[in-house]
């Protein structure tokens, strides 16, 4: 059985523990542990996958994951790293959330793998038979008012104001911790460092009850330019391919910075440490081949989308790459939108470039600065449309728009620009 701690702090997942969290893992025998995930979206996004890889390298140590659905916590917001307060969702909207993440979850784990299968529980099933005031009655009286506005997720919002609802969120999400261990002996809550309060309101809880359990945090994903991962100017990355296709979800991972990409294999790769090792020692001594980018975004891509969809992505990547016109002409409208993401897209009605050239397109519409600036580029064959090097810019631009919509524009070696009829 693989030691999990050392295997989290050698992917530099490792954030802060209780004390003698050690001793739990010491028998070898399979420990029960959970990470909480809030339904406030019908789908995860990537910035969920650092939990969820935490519950999978913990399965694959030999030990049993258990993934909470906040069913009833979703109701009330966690308020940790949030500046403002969450809008209530309805139970209706809720349950639709709660099912489209238990099936992406359910691509991730092994939920029948014997005695360290992966279990989903809800916590609305314990919370829906539970009074306002047999909880204050029996949980409540355990906590001082000092203790929790202590805590760091109160603390950050004591001025801009939190209400009673987030306030009292840390008792109820102890109060999962405490039944979780009664009731499926879990002596293990893991979650971001940003959940440290709210999980030794849990270790607390059961301590009083006479019990000891521990918690373990992991780092918060950060990008290294300071941006938030798991987000573009888009916004959000999700697992749904129907909120982000598998393409520009196969693009967020390949184009990842070196210093990115470093980090991020350890922790979202399933490879073992001395093929990570191997990877990037390889990568360093050629880092313009982007040894790393590839190998991530093809594992991680084919784990949330499938081997068939991976192939896919590979296909439009491809194209880009190797400039090919044939095949970007045979491609669907979905396919050419799927490609077009992540380029500078410029929207024009389908009346605009009636009898316009190709120039006055590139110039009209502030794509290119300049007339002279275009014809210096094609004369230096630096100007490509739809992957065929430009030679006449004063041609009428209508007819070269692929499936009457897109029209694809490069610059030099990679700087890409889409038009797009509307």
């Amino acid at each position: 059985m693989k030691d999990f701690i050392e295997e989290l702090k050698w992917r530099g997942m490792f954030h802060q523990s209780t004390s003698k969290v050690d001793d739990i893992f010491k028998d070898d025998k399979i420990i029960k542990a959970y990470i909480g995930f809030d339904p406030t979206s019908d789908s995860l996004g990537i910035g969920n996958l650092a939990q969820i890889m935490t519950l999978l390298h913990f399965q694959k140590c030999g030990h049993k994951p258990i993934v909470l659905i906040g069913g009833a916590t979703g109701m009330v917001g966690d308020p940790s790293g949030k500046s403002k307060e969450r809008n209530l969702l309805s139970k209706e909207v809720l349950d639709k959330n709660i099912l489209g993440q238990r099936k992406q979850l359910e691509k991730f784990l092994n939920f029948d793998c014997g005695e360290n299968s992966a279990v989903i529980v809800n916590n609305l099933d314990w919370f829906k038979d539970i009074s306002f005031l047999d909880f204050i009655r029996d949980i409540g009286k355990h906590f001082t008012i000092s203790h929790m506005i202590s805590k760091e997720s109160v603390q950050s919002r004591m001025d801009s104001g939190i209400s009673f609802t987030e306030f009292s969120y840390q008792l109820i999400q102890g109060f999962d911790f405490f039944h979780l261990y009664k009731e499926n002996e879990v002596t293990l809550q893991m979650g971001g460092s940003d959940q440290w309060g709210n999980i030794t309101t849990g270790t607390e809880l059961i301590r009083k009850a006479g019990g000891e359990a521990h918690g373990i945090t992991t780092h918060l994903i950060k990008k290294s330019d300071g941006t938030k991962f798991g987000k573009t100017e888009a916004g959000n990355v999700w697992l749904d391919p129907k909120k982000t296709s598998p393409y520009t979800f196969f693009q967020f991972w390949l184009n990842s910075s070196d210093e990115d990409i470093t980090n991020w294999i350890k922790v979202f790769s399933l490879k073992s440490k001395e093929e990570i090792e191997s990877l990037i020692n390889e990568h360093n001594q050629n880092k313009e081949l982007r040894i790393l980018q590839k190998s991530l975004t093809n594992e991680i891509t084919e784990m949330v989308h499938g081997k068939r969809e991976l192939v896919k992505c590979q296909k439009l990547s491809d194209i880009l790459f190797k400039k090919d016109f044939e095949s970007l002409n045979k491609l669907t409208i979905r396919e050419l939108d799927d490609l077009s993401n992540g380029m500078n897209k410029f929207i024009i009605p389908k009346s605009f470039i009636k009898d316009i050239s190709l120039l006055d397109l590139l110039v009209t519409t502030g794509a290119f600065e300049s007339k002279s600036k275009v014809k210096q580029l094609v004369q230096g064959g630096g100007l490509s449309v739809n992957m065929n090097k430009c030679s006449d810019v004063n041609a009428l631009v209508r007819k070269e728009f692929l499936k009457n919509k897109f029209l694809f524009v490069r610059k030099g070696k990679n700087d890409d620009k889409i038009f797009i009829l509307k």
